[in-house]
């Protein structure tokens, strides 16, 4: 049996329009913060870069919580960071610009929290990987939560390509920071919680077997006969004003 689907939502020109240039909005925005980290990377020769680090359980450390994710170890370190951001922040920007705008601060923030709570007294944390894990946790859980065909591609996109950063946030390699990468994949999980419902929901194709579900429960509660309660009263028994009482002779003895 062959049952005919309403079409798609239509993909008018402008629609294509208005995708196109969130595309290219956070193109634009996560390649103007990788060149922003390589700036910064080309100049941390003229200052000292542990000041400005997340050093756990000191108070001087926590001027890193708003300045660690901006330097780096190594040009390795940087590279490695900066095509994560390139790629996750266009994905996350793309598809939930207002989420993602949102959730930033708290992945900084929560990065850096992870590192100075967790890290070892002493230590030295720097480099952008929180956010990186940040930004993937927040495309994941976002694309489980709201369950519609961007996200769920999203979703998909991200984990096949940086899904390995489910272990990344568990000590694996010495002098990783895994940390930070805690820390910024429970903030990315935080905001997708908070801030799943900031970009607005895309149009849904409306299949026909829904249509005959509501229609064949329509009859039901057409044909469900009503409760006791409902079911108005006709008669009721009077109740007798004085009762009678009958007096049967003793049984006699044979």
């Amino acid at each position: 049996m062959h049952l005919p689907t309403p079409e798609a939502p239509p993909d008018t020109p402008a629609q294509r329009k208005a995708d196109r240039g969130r595309l290219m909005r956070a193109l634009n925005a996560s390649l103007a913060f990788v060149l922003a980290l390589a700036a910064v990377y080309s100049a941390q020769g003229q200052f000292d870069v542990s000041a400005w680090t997340v050093t756990p359980w000191s108070l001087e450390g926590l001027i890193g919580l708003l300045t660690a994710p901006l330097l780096h170890g190594s040009i390795e370190h940087l590279a490695t960071n900066a095509i994560s951001l390139l790629f996750l922040g266009t994905l996350a920007g793309a598809v939930y610009p207002r989420a993602t705008l949102r959730a930033l601060p708290l992945i900084w923030i929560g990065s850096g929290l992870g590192a100075w709570l967790l890290g070892s007294a002493g230590s030295h944390h720097l480099g952008a990987s929180g956010l990186t894990h940040g930004l993937m946790f927040l495309v994941f859980v976002l694309g489980l939560l709201r369950r519609d065909r961007p996200s769920i591609a999203a979703a998909m996109i991200a984990f096949m390509f940086y899904g390995g950063m489910l272990l990344t946030i568990l000590p694996r390699e010495p002098g990783v920071s895994w940390q930070a990468h805690l820390g910024g994949a429970v903030a990315g999980v935080i905001a997708a919680f908070l801030f799943r419902l900031s970009d607005p929901l895309p149009p849904r194709k409306r299949y026909s077997w829904e249509d005959e579900e509501e229609q064949i429960a329509a009859l039901d509660a057409e044909l469900e006969p009503p409760s006791p309660r409902e079911v108005p009263v006709l008669w009721n028994r009077p109740d007798p004003e004085h009762g009678v009482v009958l007096q049967f002779p003793p049984r006699r003895e044979p």
